[in-house]
């Protein structure tokens, strides 16, 4: 696969059954059917699809309100981590962010998750406090991050 094989495109109602598997294959506590499909309703809402060969290996989502970028997931297929994807699509999210009016991004991670941490690190995103708990499944703390400028 080369990084010319995947285009990144605004994700459709039509790309949600591939969506799921990738929500699937990436999280103990994956988002529903009808989460999605609410998000692809939000005009708030912003979803990018990865397609390599018309196959749905990765998306990213964010709602933008007034300046502000709020990330509510980034997910790949195992095989196409680590190859500069996660990478891609979070700069095109930023891109997209920019256009849209939103001067500064945030997310919440889990504390254990190394490999997203080094990921928004590497485009200045800043530890800024810890949600305890946030995550039902195991009761997981979250790290808050901002991107302040964008």
């Amino acid at each position: 696969m080369h990084m010319s094989d995947v285009c990144i495109r605004p994700m459709e109602a039509k790309d949600i059954d591939a969506v799921l598997e990738v929500e699937r294959q990436s999280f103990d506590t994956p988002w529903s059917r009808e989460a999605f499909e609410n998000e692809v309703d939000n005009d708030l809402a912003y979803y990018l699809i990865l397609v390599n060969e018309n196959r749905v290996i990765g998306y990213g989502g964010m709602w933008i309100i007034v300046d502000e970028a709020h990330i509510t997931n980034i997910a790949l297929l195992p095989a196409y981590r680590e190859k500069g994807l996660g990478k891609r699509l979070l700069s095109a999210m930023i891109s997209l962010a920019k256009d849209k009016g939103a001067r500064s991004m945030t997310l919440e991670v889990r504390v254990s998750n190394t490999p997203a941490k080094k990921l928004y690190d590497s485009f200045g995103f800043e530890e800024c406090g810890l949600r305890q708990g946030y995550y039902t499944d195991n009761n997981e703390d979250a790290l808050i991050m901002w991107l302040k400028s964008l």
